[in-house]
């Protein structure tokens, strides 16, 4: 049903989400104490419709069986609007979270600021956002839900602060409520702007949930986000003896590999090697970069945030031509995409899970667009964010590695790179237009620069090549996924856990060290 048509009250979303009879409320009661008559009467009334003595319903469940913070506004009640005691509600039951190391989930359906109180109303935004930021330093997770409808200070504040953010199938959402949009300017507000489904569109909300489909999809995510490890993805036995290394193969033979449209990319690694995966949209504040995936998930039985190229379409002129009119696979990355990708990291460093980044992609966007986005900036913060981040890193090289959008997903603690895999500071064929004035010298030009897997082994930027089996991936999905990926998957869950098993400064000191000495032949 859509939301605009029905809406669930706070008590009736407690009672779908957390386990049955787990409920225990953190609510004090509030008393009436204001000297407007009106404003008193509108009290008295909301609290006779709602059995509730304010706006905000506050306590802890089990989802799953996992003890979960849970705070959720009551729209009935004078429109989920918040005062100052429903503010001080919220902050109290934010700060107990936190002290009991609870994460949180926020089930907001509000109007916003409770215009009867005025601007002390107003500015219990402030020390609610304050809470909530406590709360995430503290390592802890913190899970939105808008709800029908999500308008004004309260999407401004904490609606819009979550690690992972959901929302009701056809939910209102949006800071300027269409009804004050049409009192302020004489004409409507844009249909289908301030909808669930639109904001996820634009990498506004993560996913679009029912509330029956909500603790399955709590539940899943702090698996991952609270750093618990699980069962890793079973792999084909190894067999009586470890096959010996394959000669390497020379760049060209790995850099057309690396472009076969059927070789398996991200998503092919995580459906095989992969469970409790979540994917997130985009930045989270308004764009997506189809260029880039980003999710929370256990690969290899370890807790992550993964972000890396998406292949996507292998066709038209996104995918490019290589040399010899073989397709340069994968989809072009923007400035959107890397600013998804810092939003992974932010999210890693804020929860202190490993972060796992797939570089596999044919270079960055050429377009006026990418330019006056940022595209060079958002490169560099890439770089800046993943050299210094505290949280365990580990890169994987599956494919493409081409220019500064492949550099970007690159510094790590440790690199693994597949045998076909490779890394350049342009296409081949960039380089050798440059060097030449022609593409037609690119493989040789790639021979020279040491971008193959063993090129890269050997100077330090690589620290295990994982060999592919005998047809190299790009023999299909289906024959990689029996036996090449989920061992991958296996070796990369094992490397992150032991990366977390690390101290975090002298990690870091080896981290920034690796890249000082490249090149230097120490």
């Amino acid at each position: 049903m859509n939301a605009s048509n029905h809406r669930t009250s706070a008590l009736d979303l407690v009672r779908t989400v957390v386990d049955p009879g787990s409920w225990s409320c953190w609510d004090e009661p509030v008393e009436v104490t204001t000297d407007d008559p009106a404003y008193r009467a509108d009290l008295l009334a909301a609290r006779e419709r709602t059995g509730l003595d304010e706006s905000v319903v506050t306590g802890e469940g089990r989802v799953h069986g996992r003890r979960v913070a849970v705070v959720a506004c009551e729209f009935r009640f004078l429109a989920g609007s918040i005062g100052v005691a429903a503010g001080e509600r919220l902050v109290r039951a934010v700060e107990r979270a936190t002290a009991e190391g609870l994460p949180l989930l926020a089930a907001p359906a509000s109007g916003g600021t409770r215009m009867q109180e005025g601007t002390v109303a107003f500015l219990q935004m402030v020390k609610v956002a304050a809470a909530i930021t406590d709360h995430k330093a503290a390592g802890l997770p913190y899970l939105v839900h808008l709800r029908h409808p999500t308008t004004g200070g309260v999407l401004a504040s904490w609606g819009s602060l979550g690690h992972l953010t959901s929302a009701e199938p056809g939910a209102l959402i949006g800071f300027l409520g269409p009804r004050v949009h049409e009192a302020l300017y004489g004409e409507e507000f844009p249909p289908g702007v301030q909808v669930a489904e639109n904001l996820l569109a634009n990498g506004l909300v993560d996913a679009v949930l029912s509330a029956e489909q909500l603790p399955g999809v709590v539940a899943r995510a702090l698996g991952v986000l609270c750093g618990e490890p699980s069962a890793p993805v079973p792999a084909a036995p190894a067999g009586d003896s470890p096959a010996a290394p394959a000669p390497a193969p020379a760049a060209e033979e790995s850099i057309r590999r690396s472009r076969d449209p059927e070789r398996p990319g991200v998503r092919a690694l995580l459906d095989a090697a992969a469970t409790d995966v979540t994917p997130l949209s985009g930045t989270g504040a308004g764009e997506r970069d189809p260029g880039l995936l980003l999710a929370l998930a256990h690969v290899g039985g370890t807790p992550c945030v993964v972000l890396g190229h998406d292949r996507g379409s292998r066709t038209g002129a996104a995918a490019g031509t290589g040399a010899g009119g073989v397709p340069a696979a994968g989809q072009a990355l923007g400035p959107a995409g890397l600013r998804a990708a810092r939003r992974g990291m932010r999210i890693a460093a804020e929860l202190g899970l490993p972060l796992l980044t797939v570089v596999d992609t044919a270079g960055a966007a050429l377009s006026r667009d990418a330019e006056e986005g940022g595209l060079a900036g958002e490169i560099a913060r890439c770089l800046a964010d993943l050299v210094t981040l505290p949280a365990p890193t580990l890169c994987l090289l599956l494919g493409q590695g081409a220019g500064g959008a492949a550099l970007a997903l690159l510094p790590a603690d440790r690199v693994v790179a597949v045998r076909h895999a490779w890394l350049s500071p342009l296409p081949p064929e960039g380089a050798s237009a440059i060097l030449y004035r022609t593409t037609d010298r690119a493989y040789e030009v790639a021979g020279r620069q040491g971008v193959r897997s063993a090129d890269l082994l050997a100077n330090g930027i690589v620290d295990v090549v994982v060999e592919e089996p005998e047809g190299g991936p790009e023999a299909g999905p289906a024959a990689a996924d029996g036996d090449f990926l989920p061992r991958l998957g296996a070796l990369l869950g094992a490397e992150m856990a032991a990366l977390r098993a690390r101290e975090q400064g002298e990690r870091l000191a080896d981290r920034r060290a690796r890249y000082r000495r490249i090149g230097l032949g120490t």
